[in-house]
């Protein structure tokens, strides 16, 4: 099996041949998978995983726990291991995309930057269809280098060999978190993608974000909202620290996100959609010539300039003459916008919202909007928005939603909210992060087939 490291005796000798460490039986628990994962979180691992232990009461709990420790300080998982983890860091989740260190902080590792490409870069590692822990695979020694060479592995407690070892697993699921990607320590193409952007590329996307950070990384304020575009992200930010991060779905390539800078003023419960020209033109009246009752099925009402609802055999769908009418989806989880929307003053007419498709939100690649934005866990995000508003306390939010009443309420306090660009960025723990340029603005070749994945 993939997952089975026991090839290069990463969990050899601890192990019945049923999976359970000897000494327990097999509803500890205990399996393999646990062991080499407690091993590969060097000390902090074997903490835990005997934390884990001692709560559930195993027999032969103590004979387990020397195994590991004995196992650790083994030639496959030594102390070079440990001493890695402590200096190979993963990003920390409260430190915000924008801040007022972050451009100075970006500049400071051009110039490592700038030796990595003096030296040559790093290498392209070889096509594979997957890479996993417990594979071996010539591109794995390649991979290692590459890691290496970005500072995701350290080259002196990593070993070598064609193994796909823990210690790659380790530095791979880093360098996913780093470039915004599904962190679960599998090399699959967008992985692999992003690992063979060459050094250059990435070296050019930090010089042009330097410039774009020192127009955004000054007065902030203490509580702010950023949503960086190609990250595909929003960050509820306050007193500096991330209180909150949602994945987002942002706009296509042909119908980018805006930047902006706004308040939020105000969010809708339960709200209709009204659906713009923009979309009507360019999907609903391509889908109601192929789908008659497509707007019957999704509960979308038309009206005239007076207010009269008309029914959708009285317009001609073989012309742009639909544009003349409005289009208002009712509330339920059926509406587009989900049960929250989130306004804020803008020349784009775009807003932040909840969805009724929620698995987008599992893709790597989340740009799949007319250019508003889809948020994960919009909940989360209201109650904090929300939280200087009497009479929006959580339970109360939750009562609205689930009763299904349109409702509004106005923020007795704007929150500060920016819509951002930026590709590449430095927070202040030294974790280098990179982006797609998806829309192209970077102006760098390399780097614009990222539009090509939707």
């Amino acid at each position: 099996m993939d997952g089975d490291v026991k090839k290069d005796g990463g969990a050899a000798g601890i192990h019945r041949h049923d999976g359970a460490p000897r000494g327990a039986t097999r509803h500890d628990g205990l399996d393999r998978r646990a062991v080499v994962r407690a091993l590969a979180g060097g000390v902090a691992g074997l903490a835990a995983f005997a934390g884990r232990a001692f709560a559930q009461g195993s027999p032969g709990q103590d004979a387990v726990l020397e195994q590991l420790i004995q196992q650790s300080q083994g030639r496959n998982f030594g102390q070079g291991f440990d001493s890695a983890s402590r200096t190979i860091l993963m990003p920390k989740a409260s430190l915000p995309t924008l801040d007022p260190s972050t451009a100075q902080t970006s500049e400071q590792f051009i110039p490592r930057y700038e030796e990595i490409v003096a030296r040559g870069g790093w290498p392209t590692v070889p096509q594979v269809e997957r890479l996993r822990l417990g594979n071996r695979n010539p591109a794995v020694p390649v991979l290692r280098d590459r890691l290496a060479v970005s500072g995701d592995i350290d080259p002196a407690a990593a070993g070598a060999g064609d193994v796909y070892d823990s210690y790659v697993e380790a530095a791979v699921r880093r360098f996913q978190a780093r470039h915004g990607l599904t962190v679960d320590g599998v090399v699959r193409q967008q992985t692999l993608k992003a690992l063979n952007v060459p050094a250059q590329v990435r070296l050019a996307q930090l010089r042009i974000n330097v410039v774009r950070l020192r127009t955004l990384s000054s007065n902030l304020g203490n509580k702010l909202v950023v949503a960086n575009i190609p990250a595909a992200q929003i960050e509820a930010i306050e007193g500096g620290v991330v209180v909150s991060r949602h994945v987002t779905v942002a706009g296509k390539p042909d119908r980018a996100s805006p930047i902006l800078q706004s308040r939020v003023v105000e969010v809708n419960f339960n709200p209709y959609w009204t659906v713009p020209v923009s979309i009507v033109r360019k999907d609903l009246i391509p889908r109601m010539q192929e789908e008659p009752d497509y707007l019957t099925k999704n509960h979308i009402r038309i009206f005239d300039g007076r207010g009269t609802e008309l029914q959708p055999t009285q317009i001609n769908w073989n012309s742009n003459e639909a544009v003349n009418y409005r289009f208002k989806q009712d509330p339920g989880d059926f509406n587009s916008l989900g049960s929250i929307r989130i306004n804020f003053p803008n020349k784009d007419d775009v807003y932040m919202h909840d969805t009724p498709s929620k698995s987008l939100f599992g893709e790597d690649f989340r740009f799949h909007s007319s250019g508003c934005m889809r948020v994960q866990n919009v909940r989360d995000l209201v109650v904090w928005l929300l939280s200087d508003t009497p009479g929006w306390s959580r339970a109360e939010i939750d009562a609205v939603i689930k009763s299904g009443e349109r409702k509004d309420a106005r923020l007795a306090t704007p929150v500060p909210l920016y819509w951002v660009y930026v590709t590449a960025w430095v927070t202040p723990d030294g974790v280098v992060q990179f982006r797609d340029d998806i829309y192209s603005r970077d102006g760098l070749a390399a780097s614009q087939g990222a539009a090509s994945r939707g």
